[in-house]
């Protein structure tokens, strides 16, 4: 597989000459030359949501045999079910139809070496601290059981009964559910 991080870092390939920004901004004005408007709708084909870490290793799409318009993608640090994963599932379930949820933790995640002592950091540093919870964890699996819990007791969400979640090995590839008691 090629990405981007076989390009040493800081050189003119890694940039293309400019900024990152550049090389995606080129990189979009190609997809432009060729893309068709496929005439898909908002709405999801498959009527599901899926929550998963912004890690740079998941490519959600291939791992789940996912194609263009058919889930919903919500992506934050680690995760996790926060007010703001709440807010867009509502949003996905109330709006657009969905019915399912897939919550995907991953193995190495970032967010198991953080502490709240980061917000402490933020604040020394700039001055403010942070409203929003840092929301690290220890076990990813605990983690995923706790994410699991709050979509399915958020009063806001319609659809509760087909919530599962998974740790994505990293170095696998492979799923592994996690039993939610």
């Amino acid at each position: 597989m090629t990405t981007s991080a076989s390009v040493p870092a800081g050189s003119d390939a890694a940039t293309g000459g400019g900024t990152v920004t550049d090389r995606l901004v080129e990189a979009n004005a190609r997809y432009a030359a060729d893309f068709a408007d496929p005439g898909m709708d908002a709405r999801p084909v498959l009527r599901v949501a899926v929550v998963a870490c912004m890690d740079a290793r998941l490519d959600l799409h291939a791992a789940l045999g996912l194609n263009l318009g058919d889930c919903h993608t919500i992506r934050n640090a680690g995760g996790v079910v926060t007010d703001d994963v709440i807010r867009s599932l509502t949003v996905s379930q109330r709006k657009l139809g969905t019915r399912s949820v897939v919550l995907i933790h991953h193995t190495g995640c970032g967010m198991e070496t953080l502490t709240e002592d980061f917000r402490t950091e933020l604040e020394t540093e700039v001055g403010q601290r942070p409203v929003w919870a840092v929301e690290s964890f220890r076990d990813v699996d605990q983690d995923v059981r706790q994410s699991i819990q709050r979509v399915r007791t958020s009063p806001f969400l319609a659809h509760t009964d087909d919530v599962r979640g998974f740790v994505f090995d990293v170095r696998t590839g492979r799923l592994r559910e996690i039993d939610p008691a």
